[in-house]
């Protein structure tokens, strides 16, 4: 009865397997890991595998091969630079390779981890073919002595700069910039708060999502969600500024062409500019007949 109860002890404190433990191999030569299974049999049976444990062993290690891919870009030079494709766990030839492997009788029971590449979602080809039509531009000027608002339209500008929105895709600020914070070098500046002047983190943003508003209001572009500030903004004309504040009002857009369409952000010296490209075989979706 006292081993029994102490069994349901260590089981309790030691659920499941430490999967660090069983992973202190890594063949850097290969660039692969190694995997013991001996940790992954039954004691009472040694014929079989815990396929429970292993399943988690699965999931451990889906996030150790993990490598997110790298969308091709434009530099601020102009030069396209290369996609970098991906890895994951290939996981039908994880459970293939452990089957055979543990069922062989093999005594050296440690195997090479099986990767695959994910292709990126942007390559060279796509940009080099999407850069081919200017469809608008817009122009914005901001004053680069105030470094905090300077630094805030930088870094907004730089996230939506080599963003690529797909046929029929939706582009969301707030999404694709993310949260303004501190540690996201986002500093505090001013920005108009229910008509008053206020400071907060990220001020001047806004001049961006203006800027964004003005290039993209153009046929084969839906805006979906704009809102005004609550008073006039000196950096674009009247009526057409977008205000965008995380957990608050965002700018969004749907792209109506058949090809997708591709956002460049600059920000030189005080001017921000953002100009929208897409293919010269782009045109608009057709309404289908009833």
């Amino acid at each position: 009865m006292r081993m029994i109860v102490l069994l349901l002890f260590l089981f309790l404190i030691f659920p499941h397997i430490s999967h660090a433990s069983v992973m202190e191999l890594y063949d850097e030569q290969n660039d692969s890991w190694l995997i013991d299974l001996k940790p992954y049999i039954f004691e009472m049976d040694e014929a079989l595998l815990n396929w429970n444990d292993i399943e988690d062993l699965t999931k451990y290690m889906q996030k150790q091969v993990y490598q997110k891919p790298e969308n091709a870009y434009i530099a601020k030079n102009g030069e396209i630079v290369k996609e970098k494709p991906g890895l994951a766990l290939d996981v039908n030839q994880f459970h293939t390779l452990i089957n055979e492997f543990y069922y062989s009788g093999a005594d050296n029971r440690r195997l090479h981890v099986p990767k695959q590449k994910i292709p990126a979602r942007v390559n060279e080809e796509l940009l080099k073919e999407i850069k081919e039509k200017e469809l608008n531009r817009f122009t914005t000027r901001f004053r680069k002595g105030n470094i905090e608002r300077t630094r805030n339209i930088e870094l907004a500008a730089d996230a939506i700069n080599n963003t690529v929105i797909f046929p029929g895709e939706h582009f969301s600020f707030n999404e694709v910039v993310g949260e303004r914070t501190r540690e996201r070098g986002y500093l505090p500046a001013p920005v108009i708060v229910k008509g008053e002047f206020s400071e907060d983190i990220g001020g001047g943003i806004c001049q961006v999502s203006s800027t964004l508003f003005n290039a993209v209001d153009l046929q084969g572009i839906e805006i979906t969600e704009r809102y005004a500030h609550s008073r006039e903004v000196p950096y674009v004309p009247k009526g057409r500024d977008a205000t965008v504040s995380w957990w608050g009002p965002d700018f969004a857009f749907r792209n109506k062409f058949n090809q997708p369409v591709l956002i460049q952000a600059r920000t030189i010296g005080g001017e921000m500019t953002v100009a929208i490209y897409t293919s010269n075989d782009a045109t608009l979706f057709q309404a289908k007949k009833p």
